[in-house]
C-alpha cells in the first residue's frame, strides 16, 4: 500500500538515496557517466539538512511516497514558480513542480501519478491557477509523462549546466518548460 506523507528531517537521507538512483537511471545516456557515477547519497541528504527543506516554513513543500508504511520510493516537492530557477526570486502568480523523483524498482506501478496528484492538489491548495515545471529535453520518458499528465511545452527554454571534473567546461542541456492548469 502506498501512503503519501510530508517530508520530516529524519527522511533525508532516504530521500537523497531516491534523488540519486532517480538520477542514475533517469538520466543514464542523457548526463554525462562521470557525473552520474560521483553522486553521493550522504551529500544530497546533508544538502536537503542545509536547505531546510523539511521545515513547515520552507517555501516549497516536500511529499514522499511510502510503500507498506516503511520504504520511501518517491517524492515530489513544490512551491512557487523560481524565477529563472533561482530559489530566492520567486514568482508567486504561478506554482512549480520543482521535483518528482521515483525509485527505479517502482517505475511504472503508480507511484509517480500519486505523487503527480498529490502535488496538483497542494499546488491548487495555494491558490496557483497555473504551474510550470522543467524538463531535459532528451528525457522523454518524463516528457511523455507529462504530455499525458495534460502539461505542454509552453516555448521557453534554457540550459542546464553539468559540471565535469578536471576543469573541464561543463555539458549543457537543454531544458524545456512545460505548464498547465490547475484552475478552470
Amino acid at each position: 500500500m502506498l501512503t503519501i506523507r510530508t517530508e520530516e528531517p529524519d527522511d533525508a537521507e532516504a530521500v537523497a538515496r531516491v534523488h540519486v538512483h532517480g538520477w542514475q537511471a533517469g538520466y543514464a545516456g542523457i548526463m554525462p557517466a562521470e557525473v552520474l557515477g560521483r553522486l553521493n547519497v550522504s551529500a544530497w541528504a546533508q544538502r536537503r539538512r542545509d536547505l531546510g527543506t523539511a521545515d513547515p516554513e520552507h517555501p516549497f513543500t516536500t511529499l514522499l511516497a511510502e510503500a507498506d508504511g516503511a520504504e520511501i520510493v518517491g517524492f515530489t516537492s513544490f512551491g512557487p514558480y523560481r524565477v529563472d530557477q533561482d530559489r530566492a526570486t520567486l514568482d508567486p502568480a504561478h506554482g512549480e513542480l520543482l521535483a518528482l523523483y521515483v525509485d527505479p524498482g517502482h517505475w511504472g506501478d503508480g507511484t509517480a501519478a500519486a505523487l503527480f496528484a498529490a502535488a496538483r492538489e497542494g499546488l491548487a491548495a495555494r491558490g496557483f491557477p497555473t504551474y510550470r515545471v522543467w524538463v531535459l529535453a532528451e528525457n522523454q520518458r518524463a516528457r511523455r509523462f507529462y504530455a499525458r499528465a495534460g502539461l505542454s511545452p509552453d516555448g521557453e527554454w534554457t540550459t542546464y549546466p553539468v559540471p565535469l571534473s578536471g576543469g573541464r567546461p561543463p555539458v549543457r542541456l537543454v531544458e524545456l518548460r512545460y505548464a498547465g492548469r490547475l484552475a478552470g
